[in-house]
């Protein structure tokens, strides 16, 4: 195994999420503060009003979400596992490798993350938000944080999409395989995959996430070959304007309206288990099955700190800082590349 010389930080980005439910108002404050999320004539004099508006408002519906997944979000507790896995799985493979978590919204901030980057002394860095598919209100939003923030002289490295790498999809298809084991009948189950839905007007805009997401839909298909009836949705809307469609709640109701009765909800464009899986998909929507007639309704776990999610993390890492990643023996081994 070939060790490399240099120490590579890594910065996981994350949207973040309350940790209390007092924390539900603020740090959607911050949300909705974003200038990649709320943009408008004038919006440096009515963003922070706005924000204000929609925050106050937003957090009263949401926090029943909150409080029935135990008063606050996991999303920090499963980034920051799936940070110490990937620098472990580094280490293992001979890189001297750094990991750390920067949260968009709530506590740790980016700028708390750089904080911890220069006192690692790290003589290259790798970017790597944790959403697989790329929204200028996701990966765009974490980067440009970063990028105000950061003006060192460090070499940075970004990644932008990982949607088609082929752990990371094999990581899905594991979830989905755990999921459809739970029927009696797996191959009668419908297959629904959720992704989080954003407005229509940043997709007309040419951001390419809703292209990206409707292909991993059918390359996750393709690689599990299950028999399989299948279809896409979208959740989490905010606000009166168009987003994606169609929702999760349209979905159920036609799906229960064509007499299907066993779902697999696949929440496909988030990496571990929050508010949007454990609160919204398998409360919520579970609920909403049950009251229309849905008589079985499983959800596919987070991908969390996989194994097989982790390896693809690594990956992409490696090929980011320009070290080739193979196999000797069976076992993982690193080569700097010059």
């Amino acid at each position: 195994m070939a060790t490399t010389t240099r120490r590579v930080g890594v910065v996981l980005f994350q949207l973040g999420g309350p940790d209390t439910l007092e924390a539900i108002e603020p740090f959607l404050f911050n949300l909705f503060c974003d200038p990649d999320i709320i943009d408008f004539p004038f919006a440096r004099i009515g963003r922070k009003p706005l924000a204000k508006l929609i925050s106050s408002t937003r957090a009263r519906k949401v926090q029943h979400h909150y409080a029935v997944i135990g008063g606050g979000s996991p999303i920090r507790r499963f980034t920051e596992q799936q940070a110490r896995a990937l620098q472990l799985k580094l280490k293992e493979s001979g890189v001297d490798a750094r990991c750390f978590v920067a949260m968009r919204y709530w506590h740790p901030f980016t700028a708390e993350a750089i904080q911890q980057v220069r006192a690692a002394g790290c003589d290259e860095i790798v970017l790597l938000p944790l959403y697989p598919h790329y929204s200028s209100t996701t990966t765009g939003s974490s980067l440009n944080e970063w990028r105000r923030l950061f003006r060192d002289n460090v070499p940075v490295h970004s990644i932008e999409t990982f949607y088609h790498h082929p752990l990371y999809l094999e990581a899905v298809v594991e979830k989905v395989e755990e999921a459809l084991a739970r029927f009696p009948q797996p191959e009668q189950a419908e297959i629904v995959f959720s992704a989080h839905s954003v407005p229509m007007s940043v997709i007309e805009k040419g951001d390419p996430y809703q292209r990206q997401i409707q292909e991993t839909v059918e390359l996750v298909m393709q690689r599990g070959q299950w028999p399989n009836r299948y279809r896409l949705c979208y959740q989490s809307k905010v606000g009166a304007s168009k987003w994606l469609q169609p929702s999760l709640h349209t979905t159920l109701k036609d799906l229960a309206a064509e007499k299907r009765r066993e779902l697999c909800i696949v929440p496909i464009s988030f990496v571990s288990d929050h508010v949007e899986t454990l609160g919204e998909i398998n409360h919520e929507a579970r609920e909403e099955a049950e009251a229309l007639g849905i008589e079985r309704f499983e959800m596919t776990s987070g991908l969390n700190d996989s194994p097989t999610f982790i390896a693809a993390l690594a990956q992409l890492v490696a090929g980011a800082a320009g070290i080739e990643w193979g196999q000797q023996q069976g076992v993982d081994r690193l080569v700097a590349a010059d």
